[in-house]
């Protein structure tokens, strides 16, 4: 996938670097969770039993956001199976030198299309932390509102879920 600035792909082992300073990244570990993901070992081992998993098992998983200009990586957009979830949730994290410049939405914009237009899924959600004001208001302007307040398997604090019907 290609947008305007980005080239977005698949996230694979060769993503390892990336997603180690996504996973122990302070916002990531604030906003999202703590994955415990310390080493390159322990991050080839949960890329190649989640990402790689969730694209051979659904067709759709992370991509990798690079920028078009240098090829830098600069993080991850993408579509996830939660199993008490119905619907995919869409995701994404930057890196924070690149936070706050647009990228995440034009990913995540990207990443709606894909999924309506070539993957045919009905419909999306979110999951995000009521303090997570900055991925609140990108989930917003992706169309998904709020349908109620949830708490994930083994959690023991309630987020947010969003959703949006996806129409032709």
């Amino acid at each position: 996938m290609e947008t305007k600035r980005l080239c977005l792909r698949p996230v694979t082992v060769d993503d390892t670097g990336l997603m180690l300073a996504i996973w122990n990244d302070p916002a990531f570990i604030r906003n999202v969770a703590d994955r415990g993901i310390r080493t390159v070992e322990q991050a080839r081992a949960a890329i190649e039993g989640g990402a790689q998993k969730l694209f051979e098992d659904y067709g759709y998983g992370p991509y990798s956001m690079s920028l078009k200009a240098d090829g830098s990586m600069i993080g991850i957009c993408g579509l996830f199976k939660r199993e008490n979830l119905e619907d995919p949730d869409i995701g994404f994290g930057v890196l924070p030198d690149y936070c706050g410049l647009g990228y995440a939405g034009e990913a995540a914009a990207a990443v709606v299309a894909y999924a309506r237009k070539e993957l045919g899924i009905k419909a999306l959600t979110a999951i995000v932390s009521p303090a997570n004001e900055p991925s609140i208001g990108l989930i917003k302007k992706l169309g998904l509102t709020f349908e109620r307040m949830i708490t994930m398997p083994g959690e023991d604090h309630a987020i947010c879920l969003y959703s949006r019907v996806l129409t032709d």
